[in-house]
């Protein structure tokens, strides 16, 4: 595999790491890998998980994908106890029936950030 069938796409906040990176198999195919997090870090954690939502489906669009294309998503927030409140903006995302393998993990994060969201997609 060469570096050329990679494309990279660096974190504005964090230089030393990619907020996308695409690979696509010679013969066709591929992945997607994205982090996002909310653009506003002022917000609760329901308008931050609709931020970091609509980066990721700026990427799948930059990708020509959709939502039906995630077959992975890591959620890691600040407090667990926002679970529901994450599931509530997800239910309204994803489309029905294509909900992709989850985890939701606590951690701490940057000052400000409530969640960060992970995805793989296949191209």
């Amino acid at each position: 595999m060469s570096t050329s069938d990679i494309t990279r796409v660096p974190n504005p906040r964090v230089p030393a790491k990619s907020s996308v990176a695409v690979y696509r198999l010679p013969g066709g195919g591929g992945f997607l890998w994205g982090v996002a997090t909310s653009p506003d870090r002022t917000q609760d954690i329901r308008i931050q998980t609709l931020g970091a939502l609509g980066v990721i489906d700026g990427y799948l669009k930059e990708a020509g994908l959709d939502r039906t294309r995630i077959v992975k998503a890591e959620i890691v927030v600040t407090d667990h106890d926002n679970k529901p409140a994450f599931d509530e903006a997800w239910a309204t995302w994803m489309p029905a029936n294509h909900g992709p393998v989850r985890s939701f993990v606590q951690s701490v994060m940057p000052e400000g950030d409530l969640i960060e969201i992970i995805i793989t997609a296949a191209l």
